[in-house]
This record gives C-alpha cells, structure tokens and sequence, in this order.
C-alpha cells in the first residue's frame, strides 16, 4: 500500500508540475489583437522620423537607465516585397551614445524579419490589428562584457503617431528587467 502512495503522488506531483509548466508558458498572441483599432501597418508608421522615450527597469522595478532616440525610417521596393532600414540614434541619461540600424523584411500575413548588427540571428515578428509582436536574442554590453539576451518585444498603435513599446529581457528563462518606450511619429 505504501508503494501505490508514492506513486500516487508522484503522479500527483508530476500533474501540478507539467499544469505549472502549460500555464507559465501561456501568454498573449499577436492574433489576439486582430480586431483593435488603429491598424498598424509598420511601412506607413516606421517612415519617416520618429522620437522615442525609454527607461529601462531591472527585475524589481527599478529605473536603471533612462534614454531618448531618434528613429530615421525607409522603405523601398516593390509592394509585397518592401525592404524598410530603420537607424535609431540612442542618447542615455548617462551621456552615452549608440546606435542600431535594423533591417527589415515583410513576408505574407503580417510577418516580418529584421536583422541589426547586435543582434544574433534574426528578428522573426508579426502584426496583427494594433499590435507587433517579436522575439530576438541581443547581444548586451554589461560591465565589460557581452552577454546573450532574449527580448520579448510588444509594440501597440495608440494613434497615428503614438506607439507604446514593452519589452521583456530575459536568460536563461529569467527575466533580467523590462525595456519601456513610446514612440513619437513626427
């Protein structure tokens, strides 16, 4: 009888594990925003110039670096198959500058790929309504070295010229803080 209680609750055991494991990774998908107004359509909003106003917070809230960018934006090529190159000039709270020059493809039903020099791999991404939605591993400069993290990144139209940014740092499956931003299309 002792037997079959270890393996009753081992079974038990193995059950709550696997629900918190099915639950953890539950989230919101892109297509869940298909419905809501304005429709974003990266080409139209990313052209142009835009301004951008940041923070990052690490794990437990708290403002780590503050930053502004200046996001210079184009697209060329034929309808369908656009190829658009978004420059973003960073200036951090502490003085420090960068800049990244992102890539990106549009494929069918909303999908896009970017690629920028800090980041490995690529960016694979989508829209859907007012939302994008992508997911890409950066390479980080933190205290002399070059660590590996994973972005989660969500972008939603307000407005013609208003975009909310939220996105997730993580590794190894632990998240390191969040990256907030609105976007400002002048």
């Amino acid at each position: 009888m002792r037997f079959l209680n270890y393996r009753c609750a081992g079974a038990l055991s193995l059950l709550v594990l696997s629900v918190a494991l099915l639950t953890g990774c539950a989230g919101p998908q892109v297509t869940d925003y298909a419905t809501q107004k304005p429709v974003l359509d990266l080409r139209q909003y990313f052209n142009g110039t835009i301004d951008a106003y940041g923070l990052f917070t690490n794990r437990s809230g708290k403002v780590v670096k503050r930053f502004t960018v200046v996001v210079d934006c184009h697209w060329q090529g034929p309808p369908g198959a656009e190829t658009g190159v978004l420059n973003e000039h960073f200036t951090y709270s502490d003085g420090t500058t960068s800049e990244r020059v992102w890539t990106l493809h549009r494929g069918p039903d909303g999908r896009y790929i970017g690629t920028a020099g800090d980041v490995l791999g690529q960016a694979v991404g989508r829209e859907s309504g007012n939302a994008f939605h992508w997911h890409y591993t950066l390479e980080q400069p933190v205290e002399g070295h070059v660590i590996n993290v994973q972005m989660d990144d969500w972008m939603y139209l307000m407005t013609d010229k208003v975009m909310l940014n939220k996105t997730q740092m993580s590794k190894f499956g632990v998240t390191l803080g969040e990256v907030t931003l609105s976007f400002m299309k002048r």
